[in-house]
């Protein structure tokens, strides 16, 4: 859950796109806009309304439909308080109606003494909960900010990460060069979402889009190249470790055995890939997209060439290559 405060006034401040709209307006309780929520869940309330209040999530967003709404107009013609009472006796972040419901005179009295908020939306019931749930799973994502840049090459999110100065963002520069679009630029924010995808995006909207190319100074990527040449956020399927080439290490030539980064609890597959003048990182880069596009879709390919050499072997191919039929033993 994000450390940040998120309160009712937040959720009525989000300027949201079209498909993500709340279409949220307060109609009461405005003194307790200031409430936090924390919890990134929504109640329906149709057991606290009959009386029954063991297990209340009292601190999820209380969601009133059609059938809320009906049986508070059944309390109010039986003239039935006790347990509206009951249920505000209970701090609650805020009360929402849908398909612009009105609550009863009687239920919007007891919000204002209670200073509980509240709201309003004109979407039906399920389109509200759906849109809601996916707002919260941004908002109270896990996140952390990491150093790197973040590209879209083939459709593949890569995270290039690495020393400062190993190349990084010229690397980048010549993949939008490319036709590939880049995401952010040295400061990458990564948030964790349904607990196994990873987003990344940059950290400042008002810098994402720019690069620093050392000897040339900062450049804006979407204006030199256009908007096709930038994305605000991308999924990170891939991450790419640039190092300076040690002699000394021994680096993978099969890439049979997978290597993983943990980012915030998820495991993205990763390669490193050292960097020495010669070195055309950029088409190294497209080959390891397609590359890791070819394993989503199931087809491994240094697992097949490992089982091709073994089959190889097994059928004595590999003995008659190398030996006549006249060597003995």
């Amino acid at each position: 859950m994000s450390d940040k405060k998120f309160t009712v006034l937040d959720l009525l401040e989000l300027d949201l796109p079209g498909h993500d709209a709340l279409e949220l307006r307060c109609i009461g309780g405005r003194r307790g806009l200031p409430r936090e929520i924390s919890i990134p869940d929504i109640n329906r309330p149709g057991l606290a309304l009959s009386g029954f209040f063991d297990a209340f999530a009292f601190k999820r967003v209380q969601l009133f439909g059609r059938g809320e709404a009906a049986y508070l107009q059944k309390l109010h013609d039986e003239n039935k308080n006790d347990n509206l009472k009951a249920l505000f006796s209970y701090k609650i972040p805020c009360c929402v109606f849908s398909n612009n419901r009105e609550p009863t005179q009687e239920f919007f009295q007891l919000a204002e003494e209670a200073c509980c908020p509240l709201l309003q939306t004109s979407l039906d019931t399920t389109d509200f909960s759906t849109r809601l749930i996916r707002v919260f799973s941004n908002i109270f994502a896990p996140k952390k900010t990491v150093h790197g840049v973040l590209v879209e090459v083939y459709g593949v999110g890569i995270l290039l990460t690495g020393h400062s100065g190993v190349g990084k963002s010229e690397t980048a520069l010549e993949l939008v060069e490319r036709g590939h679009r880049l995401v952010a630029d040295d400061i990458v924010e990564v948030r964790c979402v349904n607990g196994n995808v990873v987003l990344g995006r940059g950290a400042n909207a008002l810098i994402s889009h720019h690069m620093e190319i050392r000897g040339l100074g900062i450049i804006n990527v979407s204006q030199l190249y256009g908007v096709g040449a930038i994305r605000d956020q991308k999924e990170i399927q891939l991450v790419v470790q640039l190092e300076e080439w040690d002699s000394g290490k021994v680096y993978d030539r099969l890439g049979v055995d997978q290597k993983y980064m943990d980012i915030l609890g998820v495991k993205v597959p990763a390669i490193d890939i050292p960097v020495r003048p010669g070195r055309n990182l950029p088409i190294i880069i497209e080959a390891a997209a397609m590359n890791e596009r070819l394993k989503k879709m199931g087809v491994n390919s240094a697992t097949e060439f490992n089982q091709n050499v073994l089959k190889w072997i097994e059928n004595g191919e590999a003995q008659s290559a190398f030996y006549g039929n006249d060597d003995s033993y």
